[in-house]
């Protein structure tokens, strides 16, 4: 009986530690992944950069909007080109990050942004959810989906 009881504590203590040394590898993936999609990313559309948006996205990139349009990188990188950002603030707000054992992630959450339009001051939120990859040590962005855009002006 004691030796089953040790053999029981024993392996629970191996999934313990186990379990500690994946959170600690993991832990950075965490911390790139949380600056990519909350500061890079909002920097790249913020900025117009086409070379900060192209290192974001895998080739293979596909965006589908509120309405159900398909676009790919190309036409993501060319929008950012053509459309200066008209909005005051932006913020995106992690809700699910989660890393996979394949080398995949998820990532997903709410973009909070305010600024002004014809119509006077406007708060807008959307939810948005993001697959990545890992490809030689890099995360790349292979899907996103944006859903739930809700507009609202704000009275003075």
């Amino acid at each position: 009986m004691k030796q089953t009881i040790l053999l029981i504590l024993g392996c629970a203590l191996l999934t313990v530690i186990d379990l500690q040394a994946q959170q600690v590898k993991i832990e950075p993936d965490v911390a790139t992944l949380r600056h990519l999609k909350e500061v890079l990313w909002p920097q790249a559309y913020r900025e117009q950069d086409t070379s900060l948006l192209d290192q974001i996205l895998a080739a293979e990139f596909q965006l589908i909007d509120d309405q159900g349009n398909v676009y790919n990188k190309a036409d993501e990188l060319a929008y950012i080109q053509q459309h200066k950002p008209s909005y005051d603030t932006f913020r995106f707000e992690i809700t699910r990050l989660d890393i996979f054992e394949n080398g995949t992630a998820i990532v997903s959450g709410i973009g909070h942004i305010t600024g002004k339009d014809d119509l006077g001051a406007y708060v807008t939120t959307y939810r948005s959810s993001n697959v990545l990859i890992k490809r030689a040590s890099l995360w790349k962005a292979v899907a996103s989906h944006v859903s739930g855009i809700n507009k609202q002006h704000v009275k003075s």
